[in-house]
């Protein structure tokens, strides 16, 4: 095994996991942010009014692209145990 096929690796699993974490965080930054003006708008400083929309959110985003996330996780486990003869041998 080198370290080219070491770093490839790596590469990959850093890409899946940007992808994975990016799907969940836009999201509930975009709804933050517009939370936040209202909030900044109305002079309402309640803690609870932003957790809940981003927590809202990000569990409907969960539900919507969790079926794509999971295949995307099980397409790099599959393609890597694939690999491994390859990268072994």
């Amino acid at each position: 095994m080198s370290p080219e096929d070491v770093l490839t690796i790596f590469q990959n699993a850093l890409y899946v996991l940007l992808m994975l974490t990016l799907v969940i965080l836009i999201p509930a930054l975009i709804v933050g942010l517009m939370v936040s003006m209202f909030q900044a708008a109305t002079q309402i400083n309640e803690m609870t009014l932003s957790f809940i929309p981003k927590l809202i959110i990000t569990l409907f985003t969960l539900m919507l692209a969790g079926p794509w996330m999971l295949r995307l996780i099980m397409d790099y486990t599959l393609q890597l145990i694939q690999d491994i003869p390859y990268i072994v041998g």
